[in-house]
C-alpha cells in the first residue's frame, strides 16, 4: 500500500502494488551482460537504496515530486532520505531496520554493499548473482573460481589516514603493499595506515596492476607503455602474465622452490648449503664449514 491513512487522493494515483509471480525462461546470452556488469563493476541503472544506519524508520513530510524517509539512529540522530514518488519504499512507519537493508526496491549498487557491508558481503553478493546466471542452464561453477576474480577486483585500497607510513591520504595502492608497510611501521612502533577498500571493474583493476608488461597485453598497449616510459618504471616480474611473456618460470607451483635454490647456489657457487624458511632468510654456508661444525 503506497498511501497512508488520511491521506488525501486524486483520480489515477496509484493506491497499492500487487507483485506478481511470472515465470522467466532466459538463455546464456541474455544472462552474459548480468555476468559482465557484475565483473565490470558498473552501478545499475535504477539501484535501489539500502540503510545507511541501523535504526526506527519513519515518513516525513514530503516535498514537491519526493518522499521524506526518516531513520532515527539508536543515538537518537535522525537521518533524513529524499525519495522520488514513484520508488517503491519496501519499510514501513515504526519499521526497525538494520544497516545495509534494502528500504527502497531496486537493484543492489556492489558500491554500497562494499561501503556499508563490508568485503565478505560484497564477495557472497556478486558469487550468488553469478551463479544464478549460470545454475539456469545447469552449469556449475564452483565458487572458488568466481572469488578469486572478486579478490583482483578488491586488490587495491584507498588510504584514508596515513598515520607512520610513507603513503599519503586519498593515495590508491596495493592492498598487499598497505600491509607490508603497516608491518613495517608497527615493528617500529609508529602508527598503522587506515584505509578502505575500492572495488575495480576486471578491466580496470587489469590496467592498474603495477605490472607495466601485463597491463600493455591486455588493453591500450601504447598508452601503457608510453606512461611507463615517461614515468621510468621499473617491472619486478612477480605476477603471472609478465613472467610468461618474457619466457620465464612462472612464480608458482611445486617447482618454484627447487628452481629459486638451484639459481641462489648457481650464483652463490656449488660448495653451498641453503638453509631458512624463506628466501628473506636465507643464509649460504660452505659445506665445509657445515661438517667443521658437526665434527
Amino acid at each position: 500500500i503506497t498511501v497512508k491513512d488520511g491521506q488525501p487522493v486524486a483520480v489515477g494515483e496509484v493506491l497499492a502494488r500487487i507483485p506478481q509471480e511470472t515465470s522467466k525462461t532466459r538463455d546464456i546470452t541474455g544472462g552474459l551482460p548480468r555476468v559482465a556488469e557484475l565483473f565490470e563493476a558498473r552501478s545499475p541503472k535504477d539501484a535501489g537504496m539500502l540503510a545507511e544506519v541501523t535504526g526506527t524508520a519513519s515518513f516525513g513530510k514530503d516535498t514537491k515530486g519526493k518522499q521524506r524517509l526518516v531513520i532515527t539512529d539508536m543515538d537518537g540522530v535522525a537521518h533524513e532520505f529524499l525519495i522520488a514518488k514513484d520508488k517503491h519504499v519496501t519499510v514501513h512507519d515504526g519499521q526497525v531496520v538494520n544497516k545495509g537493508e534494502t528500504i527502497v526496491d531496486g537493484p543492489a549498487d556492489p558500491h554500497d554493499i562494499l561501503r556499508l557491508l563490508g568485503v565478505e558481503a560484497l564477495a557472497r553478493y556478486i558469487t550468488d548473482e553469478v551463479q544464478d546466471v549460470y545454475r539456469l542452464q545447469g552449469v556449475k561453477i564452483n565458487d572458488k573460481h568466481i572469488e578469486v576474480i572478486v579478490r583482483q577486483m578488491l586488490r587495491r585500497v584507498i588510504i584514508t589516514e596515513p598515520g607512520g607510513t610513507r603513503f599519503i591520504r586519498e593515495e590508491g595502492v596495493e592492498r598487499s603493499e598497505l600491509l607490508d608497510e603497516n608491518d613495517r611501521v608497527v615493528k617500529e612502533g609508529k602508527e598503522p595506515a587506515q584505509f578502505h577498500h575500492m572495488l575495480l571493474g576486471i578491466t580496470k583493476a587489469s590496467l592498474s596492476t603495477d605490472s607495466f608488461i601485463s597491463a600493455a597485453s591486455f588493453q591500450e598497449t601504447t598508452r601503457v607503455l608510453t606512461e611507463a616510459a615517461i614515468m621510468g618504471k621499473r617491472d619486478d616480474l612477480r605476477g603471472l602474465k609478465e613472467n610468461v611473456i618474457v619466457g620465464r618460470l612462472i612464480p608458482a607451483g611445486t617447482g618454484l622452490a627447487y628452481h629459486t635454490a638451484r639459481k641462489r647456489r648457481k650464483l652463490l657457487g656449488p660448495d653451498t648449503i641453503l638453509i631458512g624458511p624463506s628466501e628473506e632468510e636465507t643464509a649460504a654456508v660452505p659445506v665445509t664449514e657445515v661438517a667443521a661444525n658437526a665434527a
